[in-house]
């Protein structure tokens, strides 16, 4: 397995977490660390789509939103919501680093991981919001 599949597996456990049970990201981070010792690159990339995805959460709800019209984003499962929350904030945030990741692969990570951990269904949504969301805000990738 790849870093940035393990930092996005790591990321969602901890946003996870983080929303069942608040508390300061930066906290938790440590607190997750010492249970579940990483490589540095694992590490900096699973601090990088917390804390992102933490600091861009209203705009990333918001683009959420106008893709899942007939439901309030707080009745979505909460596995679903943080796997689309982070690919949202790697699609819109992210694809302007030096490390472009592709809406593509973005998109193929967070359905393989939402197959893992949450329902059977799963994958079949978070793929539909999040091609939804690629068409409507990144017409060009």
């Amino acid at each position: 397995m790849g870093y940035r599949r393990k930092s996005r597996e790591f990321a969602l456990q901890i946003l996870y977490q983080l929303e069942i049970n608040p508390e300061n990201p930066k906290e938790a981070l440590q607190n997750f660390w010492e249970e579940a010792p990483a490589r540095e690159n694992v590490k900096e990339f699973t601090h990088q789509l917390v804390l992102g995805t933490l600091a861009k959460k209203e705009k990333i709800d918001q683009t959420i939103q106008t893709s899942v019209k007939n439901w309030e984003i707080n009745r979505l499962a909460v596995v679903d919501r943080n796997v689309i929350r982070m690919a949202v904030f790697e699609m819109l945030f992210l694809s302007a680093t030096q490390d472009e990741i592709p809406a593509i692969v973005t998109i193929n990570e967070a359905v393989d991981i939402s197959k893992k951990y949450g329902t059977p269904d799963s994958g079949k949504f978070v793929n539909g919001v999040l091609d939804q969301i690629r068409k409507e805000f990144l017409k060009s990738k």
